[in-house]
């Protein structure tokens, strides 16, 4: 069987699932083009994956019959866009996640999708991440009862360094990271319970970056890298000239099941890691660390004080590569699904649904926190998805 040419597009942070789709011939799928705005990026990338096409616009990509795929990690307000653009070309798409900014894009992709027939999957790489996949097995296996509510707090110990300092912090390239950031971690909540959002209450704001020294608009960007050479966060310099995106969350969400969850978020605390715990009506669970090595506990005895050792300990399993061995799964999965179709792990509704509880809490959370209600997805749209990409009957 021929490999999947698959052509990258956008090769900056998220470059590495470009190398991961790169296998030895006859192994499954080659990056045979590049395209990336930046001339010496695009030479260099197009002399390490020995490309033969090499673009600036991406579009010119596109034309080529010597493409299967795509595989679109540029900025995020791009997305969209370059999305529906490969699609209508009649290109599979492996869309980095945030699939968009805002609902109605995600939901025009979605449309794209449909009305091309083109083969169309969003990265959601967590999905593929050991203590994710353990936690829903666990709540599948009915260890902690049925689920009633989920906690989550994630500690962005980087985030002065990698989200303050280029476009991230720029509401117009993101809509926010309650959107950006979060829609990991929503996406992953829905699937560990097995519900999607449908009312979200949010507040928060630029309570530490918004005062600190920018560069001038123009002036080139520090290398992105997390450092602890500037600590406390006051005293982080060289952020980017534009800065209206909030560096605090918090996020109420009432899910389609009855499950209550709530969300916190925080980019300048001295650590780093994910913390999530799922309560049942009998016991709960939570992790400890979301890489390999770590563990989730489980509490389902009654005691009367906290015993942090719990009733059961689960290990999160070995894995090799980025995000703990998700990146090569994801990848793994898109081409295995753009060759022979059939049932996935990530979902591009799903998708649209963390888009949709990101983008309508962002609304909520610049509007003075009123409750606000996820927009429905149009039916015969999701029926196409949930058909495997092909339509009913």
């Amino acid at each position: 069987m021929d490999d999947l040419r698959i052509g990258a597009i956008g090769l900056g942070h998220r470059r590495s699932l470009a190398v991961a789709a790169h296998q030895e011939p006859g192994r499954g799928s080659r990056v045979t083009a590049v395209s990336d705005l930046d001339e010496t990026t695009l030479l260099n990338e197009a002399e390490f994956f020995d490309a033969k096409t090499a673009e600036t616009d991406y579009r010119r990509l596109l034309d080529r019959e010597d493409v299967d795929a795509v595989l679109v990690a540029t900025p995020d307000h791009t997305h969209a866009p370059i999305a529906i653009d490969a699609l209508r070309a009649g290109k599979a798409v492996y869309l980095e996640k945030p699939m968009a900014t805002t609902v109605e894009d995600a939901d025009a992709v979605l449309r794209a999708a449909r009305e091309s027939g083109s083969r169309l999957y969003v990265g959601h790489n967590m999905r593929h991440m050991g203590f994710v996949r353990l936690m829903r097995r666990l709540v599948q296996q009915g260890q902690i009862g049925t689920p009633k509510s989920v906690w989550i707090r994630h500690f962005v110990g980087h985030g002065g360094d990698f989200f303050f300092k280029d476009w991230h912090a720029d509401r117009s390239k993101v809509n926010s990271l309650l959107l950006q950031k979060a829609s990991h971690d929503i996406d992953a909540m829905h699937w560990i319970v097995d519900g999607a959002t449908e009312a979200v209450q949010a507040m928060g704001g630029l309570t530490v970056y918004g005062g600190l020294p920018r560069r001038e608009p123009g002036e080139p960007g520090p290398e992105i890298r997390p450092s602890r050479e500037q600590w406390p966060p006051s005293e982080q310099r060289a952020l980017n000239p534009v800065m209206d995106v909030e560096d605090l969350s918090l996020l109420n969400l009432r899910l389609d099941n009855g499950v209550l969850a709530a969300y916190q978020q925080c980019h300048y605390t001295p650590d780093y890691w994910r913390s999530f715990t799922v309560i049942g009506d009998a016991g709960r669970m939570e992790n400890f660390g979301d890489d390999p090595g770590g563990s989730i506990r489980l509490w389902y005895a009654g005691r009367r004080n906290y015993d942090p050792a719990g009733d059961a300990e689960f290990r999160i399993p070995d894995a090799v590569g980025g995000h703990g061995g998700a990146d090569d799964e994801v990848v793994r999965e898109f081409v295995r699904f753009v060759r022979e179709g059939g049932a996935t792990d990530t979902s591009p509704v799903a998708a649209r649904m963390a888009v949709a509880a990101g983008d309508m809490a962002t609304r909520s959370l610049r509007g003075g926190g009123a409750l606000l209600q996820v927009p429905r997805l149009e039916e015969a749209v999701r029926a196409y998805f949930e058909n495997g990409q092909v339509e009913a009957g």
